[in-house]
């Protein structure tokens, strides 16, 4: 048996032809439905991109301990336990942040990994004077990682340089070089269509639209300002780049064909979160609440246990299940620690794993939905405490935790999935801005597009917080979290 996970980051739901979309071209995407299970309601847990992948390891929601960070010495890796139970395992990747002080434990966990260079504002290539820039779109904030990646543009001309050109070119390589043995995972993953929006012309040239303003393939993460024509040409740009993804899906499709992969091999293709491109007047994620066009993903799986194709499933599944599966798929026991479920029957015949799904941003809103309704619970007080981060890796995305941060550490008792280790407690920045949305509650058949937040509702309010409740005291969540949302 083998297996491939084929994971786009920031892959829209809402923008695939097989949701819905009429005007993204995306046949491949349309082919990839025809060949797998399409499930409709599966939901992000752990936000944004390295809390979703360490969960997508280990089966189990993080955001409630701690921000994005690491891989822990108590985490259970799913590719680190199928290396170590003779699966060998595989990631060729060009998602930057596995190398930067907050991914650099992931990518080791598996027998072994490439990496490719290039993407965003990864310090590839040095250059000391100023690149000239075009005039953009303003991005203040954002400068020196746009210093640094138009450093790398200069270096991704031809289609052949793009980061996601080179990471499948590897992927297919190693398919095609390890067809005839046995027990095998490889992740090929792509940081796009992920923003920058910077796909070759070819791409481009599928959406022509009129557009004279400033270069804008980069959206700010915060409110929308800009004009109704930069609104929809940065739209475009996502298109064109997701277009480009749908081209390097329909070489691994192609390919699985010609190997005759299908017979033995699980296929995957999934993403850790979607986007917002100004949908509610916002841009991007993280900022605003994960509205469905953030927290509602795609899934596609093909198991050939049950061989089932072309149908879709409704019952509600999370990034957690993966593991599970995987770890299933080749015959190992999951570890007890895990809260996702395998979904072996949810694929065959649509069988239910849960009765609702949590999600969430470290001291953000906590998020549960039933897939009929969502609630987001905002933090109470207003300086957003207490709040804490839990952690044996004190590292943030970029950075280690500063001196000041690190004053006031103490030790925490051990969770139950600690595996008897303490851990160090350190006060955490909350989101203050989180406020202004306050707690909203959804009824995502009458609104889907959550355009009307329900009112006067307390039972049905009373129900989300006991589905709430209960999620949170299986994840083992600390103390003051319920504090905080004033869900005592």
């Amino acid at each position: 048996m083998k297996a491939i996970m084929l994971m786009f980051d920031t892959l829209n739901r809402h923008m695939l032809p097989p949701y819905g979309c009429d005007w993204i071209h995306a046949p491949n995407f349309r082919r990839l439905a025809e060949k797998t299970v399409t499930f409709d309601r599966a939901y992000v847990g752990s936000m944004p991109c390295m809390p979703a992948r360490r969960e997508l390891q280990t089966g189990r929601h993080n955001f409630l301990h701690r921000s994005w960070g690491p891989m822990e010495p108590f985490d259970d890796s799913m590719p680190e336990l199928l290396k170590k139970n003779g699966v060998y395992t595989h990631i060729v990747t060009d998602h930057q942040h596995y190398w930067e002080d907050g991914g650099g434990t992931y990518h080791s966990r598996y027998s072994s990994f490439e990496l490719i260079r290039g993407q965003e504002g990864d310090p590839w290539k040095g250059q000391v004077e100023e690149p000239e820039l075009p005039d953009m779109v303003a991005m203040k904030e954002m400068r020196p990682f746009i210093r640094q990646d138009w450093i790398n543009r200069q270096y991704i001309r031809e289609e052949k340089d793009f980061p996601q050109a080179q990471t499948m070119e590897k992927g297919l390589e190693f398919i095609r070089h390890n067809r005839e043995a046995d027990r095998w995972f490889i992740q090929i993953e792509t940081f796009d269509p992920h923003e920058p929006f910077y796909a070759p012309q070819a791409y481009r040239d599928l959406y022509p639209h009129e557009y004279d303003g400033k270069h804008f393939d980069w959206p700010p993460y915060g409110p929308v300002k800009e004009t109704k024509e930069e609104v929809a040409h940065v739209r475009y740009e996502y298109a064109a780049l997701l277009s480009m993804c749908d081209h390097y899906l329909g070489k691994v499709l192609d390919t699985m064909d010609e190997l005759d992969l299908w017979k033995d091999t699980m296929l995957i293709v999934n993403t850790d979160h979607g986007y917002l491109l100004g949908e509610h007047d916002w841009w991007a994620k993280t900022i605003m609440p994960f509205y469905n066009e953030i927290a509602h993903i795609p899934l596609f799986i093909w198991d050939p246990r049950s061989g089932v194709r072309n149908e879709r499933r409704e019952s509600l599944v999370q990034t957690i299940d993966l593991a599970p599966t995987l770890i299933k798929f080749f015959g190992l026991d999951i570890p007890p620690d895990t809260q996702g479920k395998d979904l072996e029957r949810t694929i065959a015949r649509d069988e239910a794993v849960r009765e609702a799904a949590l999600f969430g941003l470290h001291g953000a809103h906590v998020n549960v939905t039933d897939g009929r309704y969502v609630y987001m619970r905002a933090p109470v007080s207003k300086d957003n405490t207490p709040l804490y981060n839990y952690t044996l890796m004190p590292t943030h995305m970029r950075s280690r935790f500063s001196v000041q941060e690190l004053q006031e550490i103490s030790l925490q008792a051990p969770f139950s999935f600690t595996k008897g280790v303490q851990t160090m407690k350190i006060r955490a920045a909350g989101y203050s801005h989180y406020h202004a949305f306050g707690t909203l509650l959804y009824d995502l058949q009458k609104d889907p597009y959550q355009q009307e937040p329900l009112t006067e509702h307390p039972d049905l309010e009373q129900r989300m917080i006991g589905l709430m409740k209960q999620l949170m005291a299986e994840n083992d969540a600390p103390a003051e979290q319920y504090a905080r949302l004033g869900i005592l």
